[in-house]
This record gives structure tokens, C-alpha cells and sequence, in this order.
């Protein structure tokens, strides 16, 4: 599953693009509405809990990849701005979906002990499965003379027989205290929401306004932007597994604490692009470093992991999920408004919400565990 999610999910991020605009003509304000629309399942991820009360969640982990295969393999044949807000919602369902159960299931299914190190595994290989894809694309996109239609469709029909075979080709794997399928909010869950609401209005704008930057401000063009894709990727399959042995080793305190010291740094840095002009080199510099340390979020996960109860772990995923994006139904569109005139302030907010999730890491108990979920 780790494999077939980024074949159908890179493909789609890095053409996208592109082809709203050389297909289907796409403005700013029809390609603002599809990602509006890409967002709204993530907001309502919770919703996963009532699919739960009628199947397994391998099973619907199985189904939600199935339904982003095949959301993806046909993308191309609805051009139409309602065919792709169609596409893109059902797709966005598919993987939205599956991250929220893939999430829960990894945190029931690994021993607590090996999970940092298995999670950074799948990063790294999630990462590779990505840097092939992304390869494929800029290098045999001209001497191979492909086609939308055909990237898109191979991409999604891949992850579909995947799914398929996952779905069909192992047994239910059980856990001795399988999770409730009910709405589940817990007082003492409450710094891992307050984590999670941070890193999800952080990720928007490194989403949304780092990228933007490269190509309003640098002039990146698709194939070096990708390249920039690349690096980040192949460092991830190196870095992947070092960061799990290091979350393991060091515990999951000092590494959010790392984590976001590091991209305050960075944010200020991105901040001072505008203010003192640095170079794109510089700029490309902290978009790679950026990307590492949003890695580190594996123990955010782990952190959950130690601190909740078994039969918590699904209902709190998916209502972390859906707190993760409430930032990202808003907050691109309000910064927006004053990228246009400082866009120096949006990284400056950026870094103002990174001390946050420094101040409130510091809670974080150096051996968390069901009974001990802050530090009071």
C-alpha cells in the first residue's frame, strides 16, 4: 500500500498542473475551486468513522486506494472543469480516506518499539516509489513522446490491480484490542490536537506558498521544479529510516523539539528571500531542508501511539485527520490576499505558528505512555 498510493498521488501532484492549463484551460479561479474541492474530504475525514461501523478498516483501506486509482486513471477522460472537480473529488476521497485508516492501522499493527523505525522505512520507501515516477515523467516525457492520457492512465490502473491484490491477496490481520468505530474527542488527547492543527496550517502554506515562490519569484520552470522534487525524494529514502532510528533512540520530546526549532529557522530564512533578496540556490536549499524536517513527523505519530488506548487509535486518527485540515480550507485563501503585497508576512506567520508548536512540544512527557500523556 505504501507503494501504490504515491504511484497514482505523485502522478496527479506533478501533472496536474500543467494540464488544467494546457487541456483544459484553467484560470486562477477554476484551478482555486479544484483545490478547494481536493480539501473538503480531508476536512471531513471523520466521516471514515461511520464507513468503519460497516467494514473492516483493511478492507477500506483496500477500497479508498482502489477508488484513487481509479479516480486518477480518468482524469483525462472529463477535461471539463466538472468532470475534473468530479475526478478530483473522488480521488481526493480515495486518498484521504486511506490515509486516515493507513494511519490507524500502522499504529495498531507495529510494535511500539520497532514503529518509529518501520514508519521511517515506509517514508523512504514511499519516497522512492515517487522519485520513479517523477523520473519516468522528466526524462521520457519528450523522447518518449508521452501523453497525459497515457501517464495518468497507467499511474491509475497500476494502484488499482495493486489495491485489487491487497484486497484479495491477504488475510484480515487482527489486533488483540481492535479500535471502536464511534466519534471519539478525549480531554487527554488534547496536545496531540493542538500538534496536529499546527502541523496541518504549517504544511498549507509550505504547500501552497514555497512552491508558488520558486515559480512567481525564480521562474522555475516544470522540469527544474521537478528536479527539486527529486531531490527531496531521494534524500527522503536515506534520510527516512535515519530519522526513525533517531525518533527511537532519542524519543519523540527531542525530536519535535528539533523538528521545529528547525523550521522556524527555516520560515524566517524563506521571510528574508523577499526582505534581503537571497538567491534561488538559497531558496531551493531551504525548500530541501524544509521537506526533511516535515519528516520528522513520524513522532508525532509515535508520540499518539504511546499515549492512547488501543480501542482510541481509529477515532482519534480520523478526528486528527480532519483537524489537521481545518487550516487548509481557510488559511491559503486569507494569505493569499497578502502574498500579493508582502508575501514576506506569510512565511513570517509560518514561523510564528513553527514557535508555536516549539512552545507546546516542550509538554511533551520524555516517556509518554496511556498515563503520562504531558509532562504535568
Amino acid at each position: 500500500m505504501a507503494i501504490a498510493m504515491p504511484i497514482s498521488f505523485s502522478t496527479w501532484s506533478v501533472l496536474i498542473n500543467n494540464f488544467v492549463v494546457e487541456t483544459a484551460n484553467f484560470s486562477g479561479i477554476e484551478f482555486g475551486w479544484l483545490h478547494s474541492i481536493r480539501e473538503v474530504p480531508g476536512l471531513l475525514a471523520v466521516g471514515v468513522i461511520l464507513v468503519l461501523l460497516f467494514l473492516h478498516e483493511q478492507t477500506v483501506a483496500c477500497l479508498t486506494l482502489l477508488l484513487l486509482g481509479f479516480a486518477t486513471a480518468i482524469t483525462t477522460l472529463l477535461p471539463s472543469f466538472q468532470g475534473l472537480l468530479l475526478t478530483t473529488l473522488l480521488g481526493s476521497i480515495g486518498f484521504h480516506y486511506f490515509e486516515t485508516v493507513n494511519q490507524s492501522l500502522q499504529l495498531q499493527w507495529l510494535n511500539k518499539k520497532k514503529a518509529p523505525v518501520i514508519l521511517g522505512l515506509l517514508i523512504a520507501l514511499g519516497s522512492f516509489t515517487s522519485l520513479v515516477i517523477y523520473s519516468v515523467i522528466v526524462f521520457g516525457w519528450k523522447p518518449l513522446n508521452f501523453s497525459f492520457t497515457f501517464i495518468f492512465s497507467i499511474a491509475g490502473i497500476v494502484t488499482f490491480i495493486i489495491s485489487i491484490i491487497a484486497l484479495l491477496g491477504f488475510k484480515q490481520f487482527e489486533v488483540q484490542k481492535r479500535s471502536k468505530p464511534q466519534f471519539v474527542l478525549r480531554k487527554k488527547y488534547w496536545l496531540y490536537y493542538v500538534l496536529e492543527f499546527l502541523a496541518g496550517a504549517r504544511r498549507q502554506i509550505f504547500i501552497v506558498f514555497a512552491v508558488f515562490m520558486m515559480v512567481e519569484k525564480f521562474g522555475l520552470e516544470v522540469n527544474e521544479l521537478t528536479a527539486l522534487f527529486l531531490i527531496n525524494f531521494v534524500l527522503n529514502i536515506f534520510f527516512g529510516p535515519v530519522i526513525g532510528l533517531f525518533v527511537k533512540n532519542f524519543g519523540e520530546r527531542i525530536a519535535l523539539i528539533i523538528e521545529y526549532f528547525g523550521l522556524i529557522l527555516i520560515f524566517v530564512a524563506y521571510a528574508g528571500i523577499y526582505l534581503f533578496d537571497f538567491s534561488v540556490a538559497v531558496a531551493c536549499c531551504l525548500y530541501v531542508l524544509d521537506h526533511l524536517f516535515f519528516s520528522m513527523g513520524i513522532a508525532q505519530k509515535t508520540y499518539f501511539q504511546k499515549i492512547s488506548d488501543a480501542e482510541d487509535i481509529t477515532p482519534t486518527t480520523a478526528v486528527a485527520f480532519t483537524i489537521n485540515h481545518i487550516a487548509a480550507v481557510f488559511l491559503p485563501l486569507f494569505l493569499g490576499y497578502i502574498w500579493v503585497s508582502k508575501p514576506e508576512v506569510v512565511f513570517l506567520v509560518a514561523a510564528g505558528l513553527a514557535f508555536l508548536s516549539l512552545s507546546f512540544s516542550f509538554i511533551v512527557p520524555s516517556n509518554p505512555r496511556p498515563n503520562k500523556t504531558t509532562i504535568f
